[in-house]
């Protein structure tokens, strides 16, 4: 995700990439995807912020390291974009808190491809007409959170959408413990994680007779990029903090 920030960025007119932050770098610069040009690249935030004074930070790293990141962000005055998952609600309330009161834009996204949000709108709208949803999300071998922040923002979308709670069916005999997976909002979740896949979630509500089924699919990381340009043209014109790319394109 980092290069092919990386890439849209150097692509993009009017933006300009300044510097990279990579707990496991070990240059001093790396270059840019297709180019020849070079840009600083360290393993410390704080340094590089100080080095390179960027207008905006793009963060795809770690529910561990993103606070580091967004405290040094904050208090540098330099707007961010996160598209960590994982990302603890304490801590989301708390960045919304010091975003606002230190007047800096931020933008945290459980997810920037465009039909992906599409996909968590429809399925809210879809939730006040029915009353059993399941939520299937599949993902590459190597996502170290599950089940996805994308499948969380869609199940907690979807039970504010709806009047009343959705019914969980439950099984007289568990065979396998966990084989229902796990509920968020009476949102039953199910995770895959397998090798060959990108990232693609399902959306399953049934009533009697009838399902409805509401699919995204990635099958590049090229599909976040967009998102991504959209949010940071945004996020400098913003004075606080804003969740979802929702928000963003009028959805919200």
């Amino acid at each position: 995700m980092g290069r092919e920030v990386l890439t849209a960025v150097a692509r993009e007119p009017g933006m300009d990439p300044v510097g990279c932050v990579d707990l496991l770098s070990s240059e001093d610069r790396i270059a840019i995807p297709g180019s020849d040009r070079l840009v600083p690249f360290g393993q410390d935030a704080a340094a590089m912020i100080k080095r390179v004074g960027p207008d905006v930070i793009v963060d795809f790293t770690s529910a561990d390291w993103t606070p580091k990141l967004a405290k040094e962000a904050i208090a540098s005055g330099v707007r961010l974009v996160v598209g960590t998952t994982g990302l603890s609600q304490d801590f989301v309330k708390e960045l919304e808190a010091s975003a606002n009161k230190k007047k800096v834009g931020v933008v945290v996204a459980p997810n920037f491809a465009l039909g992906a949000v599409l996909m968590q709108h429809m399925a809210a709208v879809a939730a006040r007409f029915y009353s059993h949803a399941e939520i299937i999300e599949l993902h590459h071998e190597g996502k170290l959170d599950s089940p996805s922040g994308t499948a969380i923002a869609t199940a907690r979308g979807m039970a504010t959408a709806r009047e009343g709670a959705f019914t969980v069916p439950v099984s007289k005999k568990e065979t396998i413990k966990g084989t229902r997976g796990a509920a968020e909002g009476n949102v039953t979740i199910h995770s895959v994680r397998l090798p060959g896949l990108v990232a693609h979630q399902e959306v399953i509500f049934g009533s009697p007779g009838e399902t409805l089924t509401i699919r995204h699919d990635t099958t590049n990381r090229e599909s976040f990029m967009p998102g991504v340009i959209l949010a940071v043209r945004e996020v400098i014109k913003r004075d606080g903090f804003v969740y979802g790319l929702d928000r963003l394109i009028g959805l919200s």
